[in-house]
């Protein structure tokens, strides 16, 4: 309404005197009139500059919109032959159903064996058992984006356009940790595709299409707006996820999220409902994350994700004081994999990870998608802080090993109580290593540091989960190494005489190492 009343207005403004002569009668009141309304127009209609910025209201209806992307938008139905166990004669669908024993001869027993022996012949061992959801098409040669959960584990995938025209699709390649696949059909003609948009761009508030099989019912659309960014929902290391309410339901995972401009920004992946059906909470991909892995898939079959080699945690504000650190941002590092890119790169553990290739890393889990998101083998800089001020390196990432398994940690016995000097202000009782301790506690022979041998109840080392068997390798702001218990008393009474209110400490357990803020009694 204000673009029709603006095109009004301008139309009136200095629309001439249409061939009068500026001296005849009348011409003044009609300048007068021309006048007024140039100046209604100024005051009441905005500048081309707030007009640019004027907020874009919903609109009238999705229906041009829907019409264009529905073509592009393919259900997925994958077969999976499950394989189940064979039964002995006589047994029934459920474990351990055997034919009731009844006296020889009794009627009950030829009833029951009948029974169960059709049973047995319609309990084949195999069965193939099916599953629904969604992809889009983003190369009109047949190439299909759907999540790596719709079609993980199947023996045969099927895509059905909207035409109803049948498919036979196969795996071009996945990614478990991003939950992505592509898939690629060959069809008889070039088929309606659709491409990414920039994600970053999207904001909390903007309308979004979503676009899938629901419950199998294809071509569904459903509209909404982005309710949240950046969601951790606890499914892998890269969680990023765009939150909307437009209706998502089972069966619309791997469909596209479009915003108005009919650009995907988003992969629907998930949604959060105790019911099963939609509350309005659902998450997608987002696009500027899926296009690498995609494009990576398309050229390896395979997702080849940058990696540095390093462990991290999450900087605490305990953590972030007894490192001398202001604010809570960055990545701790915890640990190093040996002969990694992170350790050739001469970063240590106790480095807060600041910034990686220019960007800053806010909060732990932003450094693992940055990394994971740089072309492997490229040099980046690195800015850590280290020891009270921050120092400048150099990084060349290398791939993800794919293969890299985390050990099963080992149940170790707790340790006698009794026994060492003690550190009364942390609650522990600490001795030396020694080859009784490495042998006790199932230490690697190489460990050096403190063993912990006692921890105290409703110590601040009990409060942090320390147990009998971790071992102290550094402690203090300057993260020095320590080997006897007297070293770790020292640093303790200095903390204390600083008036710090909190040490950081360096512990290893079963092979992982973790920093820990140990509260420092300051009573005395």
């Amino acid at each position: 309404m204000r673009m029709l009343f603006l095109a009004r207005s301008e139309a009136g403004v200095g629309d001439p005197a249409r061939g009068r002569p500026r001296g005849r009668p009348g011409s003044f009141r009609r300048r007068i009139g021309t006048i007024a309304i140039a100046v209604a127009a100024a005051l009441i209609a905005p500048t081309g500059a707030a007009l640019a910025q004027a907020p874009r209201g919903a609109p009238d209806s999705f229906a041009d919109l829907a019409e264009r992307l529905l073509p592009s938008v393919v259900n997925i139905s994958t077969t999976q032959v499950v394989r189940g166990r064979e039964r002995g004669p006589g047994q029934g669908q459920g474990p351990g159903l055997e034919i009731p024993r009844f006296p020889p001869g009794s009627p009950f027993e030829e009833f029951f064996r009948e029974f169960f022996d059709r049973q047995q012949r319609r309990d084949t061992p195999e069965r193939r058992a099916t599953s629904l959801g969604s992809g889009f098409i983003i190369d009109p040669a047949g190439v299909i984006i759907t999540n790596n959960h719709v079609i993980a584990e199947a023996d045969e995938i099927s895509v059905t356009l909207q035409d109803n025209t049948n498919l036979k699709a196969r795996m071009v390649g996945r990614d478990q940790m991003t939950d992505l696949a592509v898939l690629k059909v060959d069809p008889p003609k070039p088929l309606p595709a659709v491409r990414f948009g920039d994600s970053d761009r999207s904001r909390v508030g903007d309308w979004v299409l979503a676009i899938g099989n629901p419950f199998g019912l294809g071509g569904s659309v459903t509209a909404g707006i982005i309710s949240a960014r950046s969601r951790d929902i606890n499914s892998g290391p890269y969680d990023d996820f765009i939150q909307t309410d437009a209706s998502i339901n089972r069966g619309n995972s791997g469909g596209p999220m479009f915003n108005l401009a009919g650009e995907v920004i988003g992969v629907n992946t998930a949604i959060y409902s105790p019911s099963g059906g939609s509350v309005g909470i659902g998450f997608a991909i987002p696009a500027n994350l899926a296009k690498p892995i995609v494009a990576q898939l398309q050229e390896f079959g395979r997702a080849r994700r940058g990696w540095i080699g390093v462990r991290i945690q999450t900087v605490t504000e305990e953590i972030a004081q007894g490192l001398g650190l202001d604010g809570v941002n960055g990545a701790l590092v915890a640990n190093l994999t040996e002969g990694g890119p992170a350790e050739k790169a001469k970063i240590e553990v106790g480095d807060v990870i600041l910034k990686f290739n220019g960007k800053d890393i806010n909060e732990m889990r932003t450094l693992p998608r940055v990394v994971a998101e740089t072309p492997v083998g490229r040099a980046v800089p690195i800015e850590v802080w280290r020891k009270g001020r921050k120092v400048a390196l150099q990084v060349a990432v290398g791939e993800f090993p794919e293969d890299e398994k985390v050990a099963a940690a080992s149940s170790r016995p707790d340790a006698p109580s009794g026994g060492g000097p003690s550190v009364a202000t942390l609650g522990l009782v600490l001795e030396p290593m020694s080859p009784d301790l490495r042998s006790r506690f199932k230490l690697p022979d190489v460990t050096d540091g403190v063993v912990v041998t006692k921890v105290e109840d409703d110590s601040p080392a009990a409060e942090r989960r320390i147990r009998p068997g971790d071992i102290i390798r550094k402690i203090g702001p300057e993260q020095e190494v320590v080997k006897t218990p007297n070293q770790v008393r020292q640093k303790v009474e200095n903390a204390r005489k600083a008036k710090m209110k909190t040490i950081l400490v360096l512990l290893e357990t079963e092979g992982n190492q973790r920093f820990v803020a140990l509260r420092v009694d300051n009573k005395g």
